[in-house]
């Protein structure tokens, strides 16, 4: 066996058993006998990985017999601070060695072991949650209904897709005929260079919200597809991660795995209840590219006339003055509106939107005097 590739598979296996052991010390100082239980079989995991390094390397005529691996000492008294964040530092110490040995190593085995490992890994991230201390009820719920509340909105995404292209539209014709306005005071050069501008919004907003849209469906489409590939090659395997995560969950292990049992039975079910509790895909999960097109589009093309209103009546300094205060009102608009895709009050929000398209509009006409300055002497 290769000494770079022997090395390499050895400082593997001590790096699993390093792991299994902070576990295995973790469970044996928890108080909680649901949290001691999974920290018991989150040590099995790591012992498990670790074993598929000893048969790999003695596949290859090696042994692990001499072996020694480092040792995690927590504090006598360490609290669920400590206790994670000693967790947490082996993990993605490990997660880096595994991503670097893919690009190095050649071996379809290998890269096997890695899979299962990146796989298994997964389930560690609910973790540090398991563990934080107890909050209050009313914050709970509350952090429930800001979960819902984003849920919800993934849903309904053509709500998101038309407040953003409001807020795309709005802020960069504003910018535009500052910026032409600060450079020239012709009325008809401000309403055309707007509109234009206003039609070529609408056109990247419609072509960027369709592939957006369509991106995210092949990704969740792939992840499926490797859930389900998961599921047809080690059924037992992913019925027992399902049963973990219930058991992060908050129920008993006996129920977890009643549970997981009765949903793996159908393997539709089942594919649907990885996706959900392990990948955070549901059902509605999927958007429609046309439907974020023809919303983008329309609503970017909406804020975008929504400067230009004035300059088809008014002109000069008293058009650019409305336009200006049209503006600024119609971004604190929005701006409250986007609060609905957020946690964040309505005032701030606008607010918000509101400071950063006096930004804009000022920026942009100082711009535009700067060009007049420095062009219109040559011109």
């Amino acid at each position: 066996m290769d000494k770079y590739l022997e090395k390499t598979l050895s400082e593997n296996w001590r790096r699993e058993m390093q792991a299994a052991h902070l576990y295995q010390v973790s469970a044996e100082k928890e108080q909680d006998a649901r949290r001691k239980n999974i920290l018991q079989r989150l040590a099995e995991v790591e012992y498990k990985h670790a074993q598929m390094w000893a048969e790999k390397i003695a596949d290859l005529g090696g042994t692990v017999e001499g072996l020694s691996y480092p040792k995690v000492e927590l504090p006598a008294h360490s609290d669920v601070t400590q206790l994670m964040d000693a967790i947490e530092r082996v993990e993605q110490g490990n997660e880096a060695w595994y991503a670097s040995q893919r690009n190095v190593i050649d071996d379809d085995d290998i890269h096997r072991i890695l899979d299962i490992i990146d796989e298994d890994e997964k389930n560690h991230h609910g973790l540090d949650e398991l563990f934080k201390p107890a909050i209050a009820p009313q914050k709970k719920l509350s952090r429930i209904w800001d979960n819902e509340r984003w849920h919800r909105n993934k849903s309904g995404g053509w709500l998101g897709d038309a407040i953003y292209g409001v807020n795309d539209g709005l802020g960069a014709i504003f910018g535009i005929i500052a910026g032409v306005a600060g450079y020239t005071n012709q009325n008809t050069t401000i309403l055309i260079s707007g509109f234009f501008g206003a039609l070529a919004s609408t056109l990247s907003m419609g072509a960027g919200a369709w592939l957006a849209t369509k991106s995210e469906n092949e990704l969740m489409e792939s992840e499926l597809a490797a859930e389900r590939r998961e599921i047809e090659e080690d059924p037992d395997h992913e019925r027992e991660e399902l049963a973990l995560l219930y058991e992060l969950k908050g129920f008993e292990p006996a129920e977890a795995e009643r549970i997981a049992s009765q949903i793996s039975a159908d393997k539709e079910q089942f594919i649907k209840a990885m996706a959900q509790e392990e990948l955070g895909i549901h059902e509605t999960s999927e958007g429609n590219p046309w439907q974020s097109a023809i919303f983008g589009s329309a609503s970017t093309f909406v804020g975008a006339i929504v400067p230009l209103i004035p300059f088809f009546f008014m002109q000069g300094v008293a058009a650019l003055i409305t336009a200006a205060v049209v503006s600024i009102v119609a971004h604190f608009v929005v701006g409250a509106l986007k609060s609905r895709m957020t946690v964040r009050s309505w005032w701030a929000s606008g607010l918000e939107m509101t400071l950063v398209g006096i930004l804009v509009g000022g920026v942009s006409y100082g711009l535009g005097e700067l060009g007049r300055i420095i062009f219109l002497p040559h011109a």
